[in-house]
């Protein structure tokens, strides 16, 4: 019988993947793999690049999985840090931004007119429509596309400080509507 993260508790999971026990990277890997996809993919914009960050994120997570504290976070939220990071390293490195140079001005606009779909499937995008639309648009450029503060002042030309403020009334505002 072939189990999957339903017929097995995350306490479970995580035991049978620290423990290399047969099928428990797999079934991580098939229910979570979807989800940090589409956070992959808001970071780099490129589903053939996304591909290729969850693939180095999943060899990531297994070498580091011995550090994972559950007392810190949840597994998942702990592995979306993991892919999170790794896309946004990508996004700074030479290969990438040699790529991304000319194509830069389209892949934006494709951004603003898809951001809903793309974070819709993770269940944020509900909470992103009911922020003040300035802090919205600083939390997806900062958090969701993976700019540094500079790189968003830059993009939205806005003066780093304005960008700071925003981020932070940003995050102010999102803790309030997720409790």
């Amino acid at each position: 019988m072939k189990l999957t993260r339903a017929d097995i508790s995350e306490e479970e999971l995580i035991e049978q993947v620290a423990n290399n026990k047969e099928g428990g990277f797999r079934i991580l890997y098939e229910n979570y793999s979807a989800a940090l996809y589409g956070i992959a993919l808001k970071v780099v914009c490129s589903e053939e690049i996304a591909q290729d960050v969850v693939q180095d994120a999943f060899v990531k997570i297994w070498k580091k999985f011995s550090k994972y504290d559950k007392s810190k976070g949840r597994l998942f939220t702990w592995m979306l840090n993991i892919t999170r990071n790794t896309a946004i390293d990508y996004t700074r490195s030479k290969e990438f931004q040699n790529n991304s140079k000319n194509a830069q001005e389209f892949v934006f606009e494709t951004l603003n007119h898809s951001s809903e779909s793309k974070v819709d499937h993770i269940g944020m995008q509900e909470v992103l429509n009911n922020m003040n639309p300035e802090s919205k648009l600083v939390i997806e450029t900062v958090y969701l596309k993976g700019y540094t503060h500079s790189e968003a002042a830059k993009y939205l030309e806005l003066p780093l400080g304005t960008i700071k403020t925003r981020v932070r009334n940003g995050l102010i505002e999102l803790r309030k509507l997720i409790k």
